[in-house]
């Protein structure tokens, strides 16, 4: 595999780019700390680098790229609508159609508001939710990422729960010291938190299936006592679903487990490939968004023609097409032959999976939280990602990230997939 060209372009990014990447996430920093490989296009299920390799896809951008790349109803969506003008600084009607097919399609969001990102959502949902509640504290999830704004730069400690402990120089205290991190899957302490301090929570903030320390479904019952527990304390439940909306069935997770929050953060898929974010829910919050209410939030490319395009053009896709179907499928053969090897090469591994997306921990132990997911070998990773890497195979770059089956997957890709997964278990192996 010839990398030549990678290299002298991220020496060049070194030089005028901080750390060469424009998001962490991009770096190979955590898989043995090789430059990353530099991309120069993408076309259904492939991405092909500056040197000319190819490789079979399973990153999809971190989640947005549902139907794969350069899907032709979306590129030609885009195309027509930089034709018309990229960003108008006005209502438009494209915006105003997305933001209808999103109110159509997620039960629970009753208005919505559209933003650049996904950070971007989060943020003006937990101002939204302080707002309607007049309360200041918020809940959330060790390990769950939800954008890289100040309050979410925190996380919980391995004891009790830690408020205010910033994962970020830079982040004064004053800011995070509302937050109060949790472990995910225990209800115990969830209900003891609520119970001492609930008066002051505004919101309980959550992933309803986990996605950033790897894929982490919630265990049986804890979405619905967790939705109670907050309503009991007069706060109200925020789902983020910025990775899970439209990526297991066309609508939102909250609906396909059954449980509707009050407020949701969108993003990534709705953008289809292009910068796109949301918030919403019940009208009655939603009303004190201005400039109907006091609660301040703008965004000179919120809803911007290009993202309102592209987006409803996927959705269109999604809905018309009906992938979701035959995506589970194929996640659920690459992820069972996966498993299948792990053991027959004596490498033990646990497999988290929802719908089409996985996430592969090397470890025998079941994955729950984050405290689990550390657990995970990160060398053991490190190395199967390089292996997996020279056969042609892309995964992100992190073992707390997920496998994404795409739509523009096929069976061919996946037996190649799993070929490539043989091999490099012989690898580590030996």
């Amino acid at each position: 595999m010839k990398t030549t060209q990678s290299h002298e372009w991220f020496d060049r990014a070194n030089a005028a780019i901080a750390g060469g990447v424009n998001s962490p996430a991009r770096s190979f920093r955590a898989v043995g700390g090789d430059p990353p490989l530099v991309m120069d296009r993408g076309e259904g299920a492939y991405l092909f680098d500056v040197d000319g390799n190819r490789y079979i896809d399973y990153l999809a951008a971190f989640g947005p790229l549902v139907l794969g790349h350069s899907h032709p109803r979306v590129t030609r969506a885009g195309e027509a609508a930089l034709a018309r003008g990229p960003l108008l600084g006005t209502p438009h009607p494209d915006e105003i159609q997305l933001a209808e097919e999103l109110v159509r399609a997620i039960k629970g969001l009753e208005q919505v508001r559209l933003t650049t990102t996904g950070t971007e959502a989060v943020m003006s949902v937990i101002r939204l939710a302080r707002a309607f509640t007049g309360r200041n504290r918020v809940i959330k999830f060790e390990g769950a990422y939800h954008g890289h704004s100040d309050a979410m730069l925190v996380r919980a400690g391995s004891g009790a729960s830690t408020v205010g402990t910033a994962d970020s120089l830079g982040v004064p205290g004053g800011v995070t010291q509302d937050i109060i991190s949790l472990p995910y899957n225990d209800l115990s302490r969830l209900e003891q938190t609520l119970d001492e301090m609930g008066d002051e929570v505004a919101c309980v903030l959550t992933e309803p299936i986990v996605g950033n320390m790897g894929i982490v479904n919630p265990e049986p019952g804890y979405l619905e006592a967790m939705a109670r527990l907050t309503h009991q304390a007069g706060a109200l439940l925020v789902f983020d679903e910025v990775i899970t909306a439209f990526r297991f069935h066309y609508g939102s997770a909250g609906d396909l487990l059954d449980v509707i929050p009050d407020l949701y953060a969108l993003g990534k898929i709705i953008g289809g490939g292009l910068p796109a974010g949301a918030y919403g829910g019940r009208r009655d919050i939603m009303a004190y968004v201005a400039p109907l209410g006091g609660m301040f939030q703008a965004g000179t490319l919120a809803g911007n023609p290009l993202s309102s395009s592209t987006g409803l053009a996927t959705l269109a896709v999604l809905r018309e097409e009906n992938p979701y179907p035959r995506m589970d499928r194929l996640a659920n053969d690459l992820a069972t032959a996966v498993l299948s090897l792990a053991k027959r090469h004596g490498i033990p591994v646990t497999l988290n999976r929802a719908g089409s997306g996985f996430t592969l921990f090397f470890g025998a132990e079941p994955v729950k939280d984050y405290t689990s997911a550390q657990m995970a070998d990160k060398a053991r990773f490190a190395e199967f990602h390089r292996y997996m890497l020279e056969e042609g195979v892309y995964l992100a770059p992190s073992r707390f990230e997920a496998w994404f089956v795409s739509a523009a997957h096929d069976v061919a890709m996946i037996e190649k997939t799993v070929e490539a997964a043989d091999r490099a278990f012989q690898r580590m192996r030996a």
